[in-house]
């Protein structure tokens, strides 16, 4: 019996490479980072991350970043099912500035959004005589937030929209349901699992988010001083165990998400599996 050739080393040398990568990349960091954070003490730990600078700046990033992944949702869906479902002139283009965000220094996205949204803006000197204020101001995070995590929904949904088989919607309809009822009963069970792993990351990446941030959001503590920002002054002071315990706290929110997204997706496919 001929022995099938891999193209990839054997399973030991492979697995020892991928670990070793992960190992120094991932989680040599994550145990720096809780080495720094345990030299603190508990009391000293809890004093700094519920001072009342830090508890605004989590306020500020979870909350903005929690309206930019609920605009990301809706938004993205409707991308992935117009990329996917239609065909017009300029869909190639459209669906490669999806990705932009992915390629574009996120530092220069933000200067991008300070020369549309700052006062004497393109947009900005239209939107604040309306009392519509977008840079330096909360609105603005939001925005910096939904430019540079929405291709993580479009990208997750789109190939599952791909490869969903026209013929399963066609029997659908031909047993009488309406485009609402094909959408809700036949199409959203399966790209559910992979909607929500797009959400999820769209929000992990939106509280970590520093460089689109910081240009537009004016950096006020207590208004507009997102915890990445606060992190990276206490590292500028050189205290990095504040800065530890500071980024311990969205270290635990990530976690924390990606543990119930994972749980959600495993009860849907579950379901799926059984209908």
């Amino acid at each position: 019996m001929q022995r099938r050739r891999r193209v990839m080393p054997g399973f030991g040398l492979s697995m020892g490479i991928a670990l070793t990568y992960f190992a120094l990349i991932v989680l040599l960091p994550l145990v720096a980072m809780a080495i720094k954070t345990a030299s603190l003490g508990w009391e000293d730990y809890w004093k700094i991350v519920t001072a009342p600078r830090s508890l605004a700046s989590f306020r500020i990033t979870l909350t903005a970043a929690l309206a930019a992944t609920v605009v990301n949702a809706v938004v993205g869906l409707l991308f992935a099912w117009v990329l996917t479902r239609y065909r017009f002139p300029g869909r190639r283009l459209l669906d490669a500035l999806v990705d932009l965000p992915f390629a574009l220094p996120t530092a220069v996205a933000g200067l991008t959004l300070v020369t549309l949204f700052a006062p004497n803006g393109w947009f900005g000197r239209y939107l604040e005589p309306l009392g519509i204020k977008v840079a330096y101001a909360p609105l603005g995070i939001m925005a910096a937030m939904f430019f540079t995590s929405i291709p993580f929904v479009v990208r997750t949904v789109q190939p599952v929209l791909e490869d969903l088989s026209a013929d399963v919607e066609e029997a659908a309809r031909s047993l009488g349901a309406r485009p609402w009822q094909v959408f809700a009963l036949v199409i959203w069970p399966v790209i559910l699992p992979a909607f929500l792993a797009g959400t999820t990351m769209a929000f992990a990446r939106s509280i970590g988010e520093f460089g689109a941030v910081v240009f537009i959001a004016g950096n006020l503590p207590m208004v507009t001083e997102i915890t990445s920002l606060l992190i990276f002054i206490r590292l500028d002071e050189f205290n990095y165990p504040a800065a530890a315990a500071l980024a311990s706290v969205l270290l635990l929110v990530a976690f924390l998400l990606l543990f119930l997204t994972n749980s959600l997706q495993a009860r849907v496919l579950r379901h799926a599996r059984r209908d």
